[in-house]
């Protein structure tokens, strides 16, 4: 399933299409994607415009001119693909070439089309169908049950080593598990866990509150750094992710630890093979040696 970079890089993406559009027209191709779509899902959306694209933790929100926000998921296969028209305002909306792929989704996955006053083209394709779309009235998103209980942006201010010593202070599970917790903070996936563990050399099954605070600093900035090269690169391209424009993300090429069981451990002096065990239904990968 894609993780905040991976979303991150499609939202950037969409914004220079989406952000500030008038939606003329739009299309479902079928009435529910992992979720029935809303009621009047097209009607609501025709003619609205959109006021920026954002993101939270795994989710695009696109606040609306009508008092909604379209909220969407990618879920494991969901991915978007712009075509850009001629003309004009191809400076701001981007190139036809920047939109081509070596392959093109298969047209009967495309389950949601976009098309914006400006002549962009935004397809929804979800093969698998665990991606999900809804409309929420916007002065509501914040009390939804998806966000509600979320905790703060990892690339934000207000996620700090605080953020981490109010969550592991007494508490037996091991850090990967807290920090994949959303209530803990909100967006962290597997491969970006797994990788900011290493690179603090802190153990993903160390009962968390048994971790000295001093550590949880250079945790926090791990988290902050590993999360941020993954955006510059466009985030990882793992099985079925690309970005908006069709471009895959580069980030699998610096995993340290992730999907790398048995290479040796690239920590400067250490001697550890990386190893893989299952935690919590989830392949951790992490080097036994420098990870205490």
């Amino acid at each position: 399933m894609p993780e905040l970079p991976e979303v991150e890089t499609v939202r950037r993406g969409l914004e220079p299409v989406l952000s500030g559009a008038r939606l003329i027209r739009v299309r479902a191709n079928r009435p529910d994607l992992r979720f029935p779509l809303p009621d009047g899902f097209v009607q609501r959306l025709t003619g609205a415009r959109i006021l920026r694209l954002e993101r939270r933790a795994k989710y695009l929100l696109a606040p609306l001119d009508r008092g909604d926000t379209l909220v969407m998921h990618l879920g494991m296969t969901g991915r978007f693909e712009i075509a850009a028209p001629e003309g004009p305002n191809q400076e701001r909306i981007g190139r036809p070439g920047d939109f081509a792929r070596e392959v093109r989704p298969d047209d009967k996955h495309a389950h949601v089309v976009f098309e914006t006053e400006e002549g962009a083209t935004v397809t929804y394709y979800d093969p698998r169908r665990f991606g999900f779309m809804d409309l929420i009235a916007t002065d509501r998103v914040d009390r939804h049950p998806w966000f509600a209980t979320m905790g703060p942006e990892p690339l934000s201010d207000a996620f700090d080593a605080k953020t981490l010593v109010k969550a592991f202070g007494g508490r037996k599970q091991g850090p990967k598990t807290l920090l994949l917790d959303q209530k803990t903070v909100a967006g962290l996936g597997n491969i970006y866990v797994c990788e900011a563990l290493h690179r603090s050399g802190i153990s993903p099954f160390k009962p968390s509150g048994q971790i000295a605070g001093k550590r949880l600093g250079p945790l926090t900035a791990a988290i902050k750094d590993v999360l941020a090269e993954a955006v510059e690169v466009g985030g990882s391209s793992l099985k079925d992710f690309a970005a908006a424009d069709g471009a895959l993300g580069y980030f699998q090429h610096r995993f340290r630890v992730y999907d790398r069981e048995g290479e040796p451990c690239p920590t400067p002096g250490c001697k550890g093979v990386i190893a893989r065990e299952v935690q919590a239904g989830r392949s951790t990968f992490f080097c036994p040696v420098c990870q205490k």
